[in-house]
């Protein structure tokens, strides 16, 4: 869930992705203390689709600790999952359960990770069940003179005094690496023979501890490919088409960890799978800051050679095995991508008929501006405005305008100096919107009217939005729509998905006005009067500052301490001195000097 500024506030997981969103933003279901805050602030939500719940969890790990999102509880420690380790280079090697932090330590086997602890742990006991390797410490084994009680339970094969050789104890030792590797069908064969036989004999107990142990070696062992310890870096590509539309779905591994996705599309496309990979990769690698060691392709290149050249990089087309799930992933990822625009294309066409149809609009409302003033106590009146192409954003089209004539507190007359403004150049441009809205109630609605009949525009339908209690709210408010000649508003129900839609083009638009509106009262606080100095810029101010600790002392200093400023000329010393006593200097026609001359010096 991000903000409009594309900054992470939460990662989560669900199975069913329409329920689990609906208890965010239907009031009671969700009773977390954050959920209101967090709701007020979220502007789009991202999906990754992977295969399993397991894979998920390990995902949502990796983003949490990656971005630190506000509305997570981050884990303190940093460690990941738990893994299992056999360190292989030792004598008499042994399995145990680790958490590491980073990447795996040197000189042993890491298995995993594995989402669920005491599952993981479960097939531990399992192992030393079936593998009798040593569980003591090193210096137990190197300090014992007879076997430990796990040899006579048939747990050990007591390396420690020589019970075993080398070879036997090796045996055991690979059969555990093909165990943990995935080689497992064949104990599950193993397992099933005696839960059937302990079936039949009516032992449900003992049944039943085989068929938890079953499950937990199934769950640990569960493939995933979201996060492969000791794993390097690559990104997979891939495409899903539907005629002349493509989604190319990039998915970022860093560490063997799935840290992004990220989806690109292209409409009117021609170019065949291979042709448009090559041109993907040529435009977006070269300039990219870090550099993957491997980039895993869907279909085989006709430049791949010269490519990896290029970008110094290794290109893979795998058939089968693990990179080849990591591309299903990916093209299943790319298919969600562009099933989710055609709905959201199809769901604003819909919006757009509707409000064609409720507000008894002249035009389909293809080119939507919607215009909206802000300002403070008067000071620094602004307006923004915001254009929404087929219902969607067109942030290239956004607009933000100073007023320039209008009085500070007038905002009719801020409305229709940026109306006219606006109009006239859209007029000469042949760049008229279908509908323009106004953030406002009737009389603001009547000025706009006016401005279009001056300027002779009439292809354009206008409508005004009346905010509830002067509130920016989205959803669940009835609000007001005034048309023209038309004198009572329509009110739309506070359920309506057309309601919804003027308010998010509306509350854009505002936060639009707002945002120019603080940058610009930011920036005049952070002025003075050095900034008005010719020849004064942002270097000789910041030494002036720092020599004299504050303006008022610089303006007392005399002609000869303001030389002793590094950089600073008899010339910026005389427009320093003279902007001081501004209303006593005369303008001379002494462009050569750049400087107002006083008339107390002007030897």
């Amino acid at each position: 869930m991000k903000n409009q500024n594309g900054k992470i506030l939460y990662v989560g997981k669900a199975k069913n992705l329409r329920q689990r969103i609906k208890q965010y933003f239907v009031p009671g279901r969700d009773g977390r203390m954050m959920v209101p805050y967090l709701t007020t602030q979220i502007e789009v939500i991202d999906t990754i689709i992977v295969d399993s719940e397991k894979e998920a969890l390990l995902l949502e790990n990796t983003l949490i600790k990656k971005h630190k999102p506000k509305y997570n509880a981050l884990l303190k420690d940093d460690k990941t999952f738990f893994s299992l380790q056999v360190n292989h280079q030792h004598k008499w090697p042994m399995i145990r359960v680790a958490r590491f932090k980073g990447i795996p330590p040197k000189g042993v086997l890491t298995f995993g990770p594995y989402v669920h602890g005491t599952a993981a742990r479960q097939t531990l006991e399992l192992l030393r069940h079936l593998f009798p390797l040593r569980q003591c410490s090193d210096h137990e084994l190197a300090s014992r003179t007879r076997p430990c009680i796990l040899y006579d339970l048939k747990r050990c094969i007591a390396p420690c005094v020589e019970k075993c050789t080398e070879e036997d104890y090796d045996t055991l030792v690979k059969q555990v690496i093909a165990f943990l590797r995935g080689h497992d069908s064949q104990i599950l064969k193993t397992l099933q023979k005696e839960l059937n036989q302990a079936i039949e004999m009516l032992a449900f107990e003992k049944a039943q501890r085989i068929h938890e142990t079953m499950r937990s070696i199934e769950k640990t062992i569960e493939k995933q490919k979201v996060d492969h310890a000791g794993q390097g870096d690559k990104d997979v590509l891939a495409l899903y088409r539907e005629a002349d539309s493509v989604v190319l779905a990039q998915m970022l591994y860093r560490e063997g960890k799935l840290i992004a996705s990220y989806t690109h599309r292209f409409e009117n496309n021609a170019q065949e799978d291979a042709e448009l990979l090559s041109s993907f990769i040529v435009q977006h690698y070269p300039k990219a800051q870090f550099l993957p060691q491997e980039i895993i392709l869907p279909t085989p290149l006709f430049d791949q050679t010269a490519l990896k050249e290029m970008i110094k990089c290794q290109l893979t087309v795998p058939r089968k095995g693990n990179k080849n799930s990591l591309i299903k992933m990916a093209q299943m990822n790319a298919k969600a991508k562009f099933v989710q625009e055609g709905e959201k294309k199809n769901k604003f066409e819909q919006i757009l008929i509707g409000l064609e149809e409720k507000l008894h609009l002249t035009n389909y409302p293809e080119r939507i501006e919607c215009f909206d003033q802000s300002n403070t106590f008067g000071t620094e009146p602004v307006s923004g405005m915001v254009v929404y192409i087929n219902g969607m954003k067109d942030k290239k089209k956004y607009r933000i305008y100073a007023i320039k004539t209008a009085a500070p507190k007038d905002d009719y007359g801020a409305l229709e100096e940026v109306l006219q403004r606006r109009c006239r150049r859209a007029k000469e441009e042949d760049n008229l919107p279908d509908l323009i809205i106004i953030d406002g109630g009737k009389g603001h609605l009547n000025v706009a009217l006016r401005v279009l009949q001056e300027l002779n525009i009439s292809t354009c339908d206008l409508i005004s939005v009346a905010k509830e209690e002067g509130l920016h709210t989205k959803g669940m408010t009835q609000e007001k729509i005034f048309l023209p000649e038309r004198s009572d508003p329509i009110i739309l129900p506070t359920h309506s998905p057309l309601l919804f839609f003027l308010q998010q083009v509306r509350d854009e638009a505002h936060r639009l006005a707002i945002s120019f509106h603080r940058k610009k009262r930011s920036k005049k606080m952070f002025t003075s009067t050095l900034d008005t100095i010719s020849g004064i810029g942002p270097i000789k101010k910041k030494r002036l500052l720092s020599h004299f600790g504050s303006v008022k002392r610089i303006y007392k200093a005399t002609e000869k301490e303001l030389l002793e400023v590094k950089g600073m000329t008899k010339k910026d010393v005389k427009a320093i001195l003279c902007s001081k006593n501004k209303d006593k200097c005369i303008p001379i026609p002494l462009q050569e000097l750049g400087f107002w001359q006083c008339e107390s010096s002007r030897d």
